[in-house]
């Protein structure tokens, strides 16, 4: 669950400011794809974990409303549902993550969801569960054909056998930087042509044929900007499992992530599939 507190500005270490609102909104990364993806016409399933509490609940109801099947979202009794903590200001936004019980799901539990996976095409994943689950999902999705998305966030290192095996990496300027710290040069090559960078306003990078491409950003009025990565996950996974090429998927999933952040809320301000082709026949050329 998100709880989002808007203000004029971020506070600095030690200092208090006041507000101007406050909000519990549904959040969380792996949620937040799906809703995305389900927004655009997908045929989502989710796997995880929720604490049997208030925000778990919510959560549940919140997705199975959106269309997305929740039979394998599981409520765990040791723990509480995982929030994320977001301050909204200055056109940006700063997040503090507890995973809470989304670190109940875990190696085994997956495991016995191996006849739901394999049913699937495209599988999205991200790093708000234990290290050892992302790479079991790694492996049990290639095992079975799938196409494996990987949004390395909230950042952690992944090993190289399961960076072998994905097909695509998603970080931020930040985060890409961070995935390669500490590789040879030859590993650093072989990790950024999986990768697709995801820069903000400015846009996106990615690599095609060994060649690096820029789709520049769209100009639109900010409300807010979380959610906007998640949103473009969810884009690029529908358009790659749609069959479009990666330049197709990407700019896709670039104009899916700018129009998230015109509405407030990761979830809510998520554009569905009727508003990103009302966008795209308005913007013809």
């Amino acid at each position: 669950m998100d709880l989002v507190t808007r203000s004029d500005i971020f506070p600095k270490p030690g200092e208090t400011v006041l507000g101007t609102s406050f909000l519990t909104i549904p959040g969380g990364k792996g949620a937040n794809q799906a809703v995305a993806c389900a927004r655009l016409g997908a045929s989502v399933t989710m796997i995880g974990c929720v604490g049997q509490d208030l925000f778990g609940q919510e959560l549940i109801d919140h997705l199975r409303k959106q269309g997305i099947n929740v039979d394998n979202v599981e409520p765990v009794t040791d723990e509480k549902t995982g929030i994320a903590s977001i301050t909204l200001a200055e056109n940006d936004n700063s997040i503090i993550v507890v995973p809470g019980a989304n670190y109940r799901m875990t190696p085994d539990k997956l495991e016995k969801l191996e006849d739901v996976i394999k049913e699937c095409s495209t599988m999205l994943l991200q790093l708000e569960i234990p290290m050892a689950t992302v790479e079991k999902a790694v492996e049990l999705g290639k095992e079975h054909g799938l196409t494996v998305i990987l949004n390395p966030a909230p950042f952690m290192k992944i090993c190289e056998q399961a960076l072998k095996k994905i097909d695509y990496i998603t970080p931020n300027e930040h985060e890409v930087v961070q995935l390669l710290n500490g590789l040879d040069e030859n590993k650093k090559n072989d990790i950024m042509k999986k990768c697709i960078i995801t820069k903000g306003s400015k846009g996106v990078s990615y690599f095609d044929n060994g060649q690096e491409c820029t789709i520049d950003g769209i100009s639109v009025d900010v409300v807010d900007t979380t959610g906007a990565g998640d949103s473009f996950n969810g884009a690029l996974a529908v358009a790659l499992t749609e069959g479009k090429t990666l330049e197709e998927a990407c700019r896709f999933a670039n104009i899916v992530g700018a129009l998230s952040v015109t509405k407030l809320g990761a979830q809510t301000g998520m554009p569905t599939k009727a508003e990103v082709e009302k966008f795209l026949n308005s913007n013809k050329k």
